[in-house]
């Protein structure tokens, strides 16, 4: 369906109080509206020209450019939610003039507001009897004919937008509890699509006994960020985990267009050896659910145990364990292979395991294998790497995973004589990642077009990450504690390239090392990055085995 129109509030009530029980990670969607059925029923308008239109897929356009206009759906009682639309300018009449999306809206002139200027500026405002107030501001691209995604939150007095899933506006206000969504434009035609909103109300996972001092030591944020937030007065929610994959893994390419692992297979549980190496090998999809701990013999492979294309290996609830051996998602080295073959395994999720003891890799990852998600596990006291990516492998998502007791953490690309395999491959997105004394190559990446690490929690590492052989990595709203060098351009091997974006770097010897341009990761897939002041609270809590 098009549209979903407006969920039931006492429904919306029974759900949370069955997360909460549960400790699952989902939020409610309370409306949301793609336009695919040609029409704006539920959508009251005030100013403008308003039409359901064709573009790509359907779209609500507000066509005029001689004033403001705006556009309400949704009720007055709802609360905390998040609401996010994708929006393309497509004129405007003047300078500094905006699209936007409206929160909590008690009528056509008072509401929150997330406003996208022509001007490159992004501005998080509230309008009261038609009088506008600006609770924060930051740069952003405003570009004419190109889709925006703009994400606009509010959670209590907690007021938080951003453009594009990037370095996220806050500000504090109370003088709206509840209302209506909206999209909105002065002086300016655009169409709107996708809206989206889901209640905010999520639980808050329990965590693992700390191994680490208090995660939020007093902040000196990094010489340059972006934006200066300015941090909530209580402690943060954790954001609902993903139950499905995102970044890179999303994106389609190869003959794939996501990651569904073992999806439509059968699902089995596996507690001994024998049983988990005969099902991660057989061909076709499953979902295997690892109970109990499974040691992996070394073999004649060095202890490294293959698993076949369309897996899902996911382990039951906090206890479940690999040792002694790792995973191998690729088919066998050859130099010769320079592209990618038919044969390539793809379409892996490895999920809430505990994976220690490896004499070799704890997961690795090789030979043109793609679309793969690794989320929610706890790696450590691997022989040589944790999760290493390399020889040509691609569209890869490594989140929400705890590493401890581990030295070369995860490497991207295999080695400098490499290129022919790795160059234009290797794209990557690590985020909310628990880099728990984890002490080098988090990551190490050569030959990558691009790399995103976003809103990872480095705690006591030698280095943090490091690009060489121009490999791009787009850096963003981590949290870096105690880490001598957060980020190197200039490494063993040719210089790699970075660029790095409201990032929070505490006790650090030295700055993030930036250079050459990146592309935006936000052009591959949607994301929504969260301020790099909660990151020691929600990654350490959320992070690892038994939190989905």
């Amino acid at each position: 369906m098009s549209k979903i129109k407006l969920a039931v509030s006492a429904a919306a009530g029974l759900l949370t109080a069955t997360v909460l029980v549960v400790t699952t990670a989902s939020a409610a969607t309370l409306f949301s509206d793609d336009f695919n059925d040609g029409n704006s029923t539920g959508w009251t308008s005030s100013g403008g020209t308003w039409s359901v239109v064709t573009d790509g897929s359907g779209a609500l356009r507000q066509s005029g450019t001689s004033s403001d206009a705006r556009a309400r759906a949704g009720t007055t009682s709802w609360t905390d939610y998040t609401v996010t639309v994708r929006v393309k300018p497509t004129a405007v009449n003047g300078t500094n003039r905006f699209v936007a999306v409206l929160a909590r809206a008690q009528s056509n002139t008072s509401y929150y507001y997330l406003a996208l200027r022509s001007n490159n500026t992004v501005e998080l405002k509230k309008l009261v009897g038609g009088s506008s107030t600006t609770l924060a501001s930051g740069p952003a691209t405003f570009t004419l004919n190109a889709w925006h995604t703009l994400t606009l939150e509010v959670a209590g007095t907690l007021i938080r937008g951003s453009v594009n899933g990037g370095a996220a506006l806050q500000a504090s206000d109370s003088q709206f509890a509840s209302g209506q969504v909206g999209v909105a434009t002065f002086n300016a035609a655009a169409n709107f699509d996708d809206v989206l909103v889901s209640s905010s109300t999520s639980p808050t996972p329990t965590a693992s006994a700390p191994s680490s001092p208090p995660a939020s030591p007093s902040v000196s944020p990094s010489a340059s960020p972006s934006i200066s937030p300015t941090p909530s007065s209580s402690p943060p929610p954790i954001p609902p985990l993903p139950s499905s994959p995102d970044g890179f893994a999303t994106v389609a390419g190869q003959g794939t267009s996501t990651t569904t692992g073992g999806a439509g297979g059968p699902t089995v549980t596996v507690s001994t050896t024998e049983a988990f190496l005969d099902y991660i090998a057989r061909p076709g999809p499953y979902i295997i659910r690892v109970s109990g701990t499974i040691t992996l013999p070394t073999g004649s492979t060095d202890g490294m145990h293959s698993v076949a294309s369309d897996k899902t290996i996911v382990g039951i609830g906090a206890t479940s364990r690999l040792v002694g051996g790792g995973l191998n998602i690729g088919i066998p080295v050859s130099d010769a292979i320079t592209s990618p073959p038919a044969n390539a395994v793809h379409n892996i999720i490895i999920r809430n395991l505990t994976i220690t003891g490896s004499t070799d890799d704890l997961i690795n990852v090789q030979m043109f294998s793609h679309h793969v998600w690794i989320d929610h596990n706890d790696l450590s006291d691997g022989g040589d790497g944790a999760v290493d990516i390399k020889r040509g492998s691609d569209l890869i998502t490594v989140s929400w995973n705890r590493f401890h007791d581990h030295d070369k953490t995860t490497l991207v690309g295999h080695d400098d004589e490499n290129a022919a395999q790795d160059v234009g491959r290797l794209r990557v997105t690590y985020h909310h990642n628990f880099f728990d004394r984890s002490d080098q190559r988090n990551p190490r990446v050569r030959f990558s077009p691009l790399v995103h690490v976003y809103n990872n929690y480095y705690f006591e590492n030698s280095y943090g990450i490091a690009s060489t052989n121009e490999s791009g990595l787009f850096v963003e709203g981590n949290y870096f504690f105690s880490v001598n060098n957060p980020g190197r351009v200039e490494f063993s091997g040719p210089l790699g390239r970075m660029v790095e974006r409201n990032n929070i770097l505490v006790d650090c010897n030295h700055p993030i090392e930036v250079r050459g341009t990146v592309p935006d990761p936000a052009t591959f897939y949607r994301y929504r990055a969260d301020i790099p002041d909660i990151v020691p609270s929600i990654v350490p809590a959320g992070a690892g085995v038994g939190k989905i």
